[in-house]
């Protein structure tokens, strides 16, 4: 039992669980669940009881029962009780102090991060204002290595996102150089299959793998389909560069993807037995999403966020080269409004920079959703701010398969302007030797290198 008094009423919550989700800021999915604050006041009560908790008692108490959930046990396993040590005295609000502090240096995060778990990520994230996510996830620094080095500091990558919604290769190869000719793509260039047919999957690996040889662009691949379907392209003989899975932070969740913690194990070795990195293994991908676990009934009774800060382990696990949270792709039922899907995206970010993740985000909403493209903005320069390693590159960004709004090429030059950010280091000299940029990362007008990439792929 957790309790605090605010005036003349005492505020009592029964568990661990209770007390995170009533201190969680206010979100429409929470509401949904039934598990939400009733009150301002409750919630402020929740926070302040949550800022004296030991942060030990996130270890000593799970909010989903060891025996019952393959994700609590993958917590609680793996926790590295040596690196937790540096911090294993405080409160929740002492850590949240403590990594204000200019005392938490980006090496000291780095060090720590094997000794954070989700629920700690989660309780000190629920305390802090927007600017203190940006502050902190900013502090922390995640390399990951394929065919190109994500996560530097000073650099922005993007996932080129050049869905068709028939799979349509001439559509797809438009967008790809469409992107390529604005500078996305160093983070990967991935495609959401409309279908999940092996032959499909197969023929668009093929497609951009021959394009990306032809060329020698030092950036990977990968078909967004299921993991037992690549697996199964893998069979196949495909050129898979990553495995791609949505992931969730229950096992129950986890089982609604078709998925198991030993499926991932398989695909990740699998992947890296083809060998196709040259300057690291990293060959995972995944997404995630406040809501998820929620929307598969599959939450017991644990809120969104720190569900998601749970999906976040699962990740860890299995040493990805790019995690990224699709902030406000499931819906308003979640995430209602611009307000609720920016807090959502730096809660998303700074939580998974602090377990040790190269976490991107998705800056989106759907089109029933109370968010514009004003909310885009403020999200996507916040995130930047905060050193996230990549945002999404979606033609227009309005994904014409998918059917949400997203963030577009464009969106990526003006981070980089403004920021004076620039493309991971092999993909930037790539750039410059097409001509696509010059030596201020500034596009050029089309030259000869350009045009031969257009016509490469029928589009001259």
């Amino acid at each position: 039992m957790y309790a605090h008094t605010v005036g003349s009423v005492r505020y009592r919550f029964p568990d661990l669980r209770a007390l995170l989700a009533k201190a969680s800021p206010a979100r429409s999915g929470d509401t949904l669940a039934g598990v939400a604050a009733a009150s301002a006041e409750e919630r402020v009560a929740a926070q302040m009881a949550l800022a004296d908790l030991p942060l030990r008692t996130l270890l000593d108490e799970t909010v989903i029962p060891y025996e019952r959930d393959d994700v609590t046990r993958l917590i609680i396993d793996t926790h590295d009780a040596v690196a937790f040590g540096a911090v294993a005295h405080l409160t929740v609000g002492g850590f949240r102090e403590w990594l204000l502090s200019h005392e938490a240096t980006p090496d000291k995060l780095a060090a720590l991060a094997p000794g954070v778990t989700p629920e700690m990520a989660a309780a000190v994230s629920k305390l802090m204002r927007l600017q203190d996510l940006v502050l902190v996830a900013r502090k922390c620094r995640v390399v990951t290595r394929f065919r190109n080095t994500i996560g530097l500091p000073g650099r922005l990558s993007v996932r080129l996102q050049p869905n068709h919604p028939t799979d349509d290769p001439r559509g797809i190869g438009a967008a790809i150089i469409d992107g390529l000719l604005y500078g996305s793509g160093d983070a990967v260039i991935g495609i959401n299959p409309a279908t999940d047919r092996p032959e499909t999957v197969i023929m668009l690996l093929e497609m951009v793998n021959a394009l990306r040889e032809r060329y020698a662009i030092p950036t990977q691949s990968c078909v967004l389909a299921h993991v037992t379907t690549t697996l199964e392209a893998i069979r196949r003989g495909a050129p898979v560069d990553l495995v791609f899975q949505s992931v969730a932070g229950t096992e129950a969740a986890n089982a609604a993807f078709g998925i198991t913690l030993s499926i991932l194990s398989e695909a990740r070795d699998a992947a890296r037995s083809l060998g196709r990195g040259t300057l690291g293994d990293n060959v995972m991908y995944f997404e995630t999403g406040q809501g998820s676990a929620l929307s598969a009934d599959a939450h017991h009774g644990v809120d969104q966020q720190t569900c998601e800060a749970r999906a976040y382990a699962v990740a860890r696990r299995f040493d990805p080269l790019l995690v990224n949270t699709v902030v406000g792709f499931i819906g308003p039922e979640y995430l209602f409004d611009g307000k609720q899907i920016t807090r959502a995206g730096l809660e998303d970010h700074c939580c998974g920079k602090l377990m040790g993740l190269p976490m991107g985000c998705d800056v989106c909403y759907t089109n029933h959703a109370e968010a514009d493209q004003d909310d885009t903005d403020a999200l996507l320069t916040m995130l930047a701010a905060a050193g996230v390693t990549y945002v999404m590159g979606v033609p227009g960004a309005d994904d014409v398969m998918l059917g949400y709004q997203s963030t577009s090429f464009h969106d990526a030059l003006y981070l980089r302007e403004a920021l004076g950010l620039r493309p991971a280091p092999e993909f930037e000299q790539w750039l410059r030797a097409m001509g696509i940029v010059d030596q201020a990362n500034r596009l050029l007008p089309a030259r000869e290198g350009v045009l031969q990439l257009v016509e490469g792929v029928g589009l001259g």
